[in-house]
């Protein structure tokens, strides 16, 4: 679980996002920092009962930075009002799909896919959903994902206006070949972020998410 300081300290990192600020409160970071690296550590160590690949991972492989890079953004905030985690079996920096854990009080969320891969990424992925649009279809459409409120992103943000090169208008998968993520997520509310049940409903989502991961992986994979 995230205890209640954390949540505190991401509010008031929100309110005062400066570098003065920062350093006056860095324990509270420190604390906060220490908890959700638990949080990380006990997932994957339920994770990796049911995904031995992920079995090497640790918290410190799947956590990212508070600071911002703001070199080529408009905001100059110097910090990230969540923390988040990124895990798959591949380790953060490579482009395999994998789980992505956001914990910012209001705006938390699970969510597990691609977040818009490069060119030839996607370009497996596409191909991959052209091969095989039954099995892909079963899996986002599966009634499990439902239960959870899990659904697959299909905003403006995220499709195609036009079909991409190659494919027709026609292909009955085109819905999901205009697609330039893949992504299912679910929210998390605060109430949840604090309770002794997180990890539990952390890993029950990723678990249910799992062949989703699987799918685009072995197009990945090749």
């Amino acid at each position: 679980m995230l205890n209640a300081s954390t949540l505190y300290f991401l509010e008031q990192l929100k309110i005062n996002n400066h570098k003065e600020w920062f350093e006056n409160n860095r324990n509270l970071y420190n604390n906060a920092k220490a908890n959700y690296l638990q949080l990380v550590t006990d997932i994957l160590k339920e994770l990796s009962k049911t995904d031995a690949s992920l079995s090497f991972l640790q918290a410190k492989d799947c956590t990212y930075r508070i600071n911002r890079d703001v070199r080529f953004s408009k905001n100059k905030a110097p910090y990230k009002t969540n923390m988040g985690a990124g895990i798959s079996k591949g380790g953060k920096k490579l482009m395999l799909a994998g789980y992505y854990l956001h914990c910012e009080p209001s705006q938390s969320f699970i969510a597990a896919g691609v977040w818009m891969p490069l060119a030839p990424e996607l370009k497996k992925i596409r191909q991959e959903i052209d091969y095989s649009f039954e099995e892909f279809k079963t899996i986002v459409e599966d009634k499990s994902l439902q239960k959870l409120n899990i659904s697959l992103e299909k905003g403006k943000d995220v499709m195609l206006t036009r079909p991409p090169k190659g494919y027709d208008e026609l292909n009955p998968a085109i819905d999901f070949l205009k697609m330039k993520s893949f992504i299912l997520s679910t929210s998390i509310s605060d109430k949840t972020l604090t309770s002794k049940h997180l990890v539990d409903t952390v890993v029950t989502a990723c678990n249910t998410m799992k062949p989703f991961i699987d799918f685009l992986n072995r197009g990945l994979e090749g």
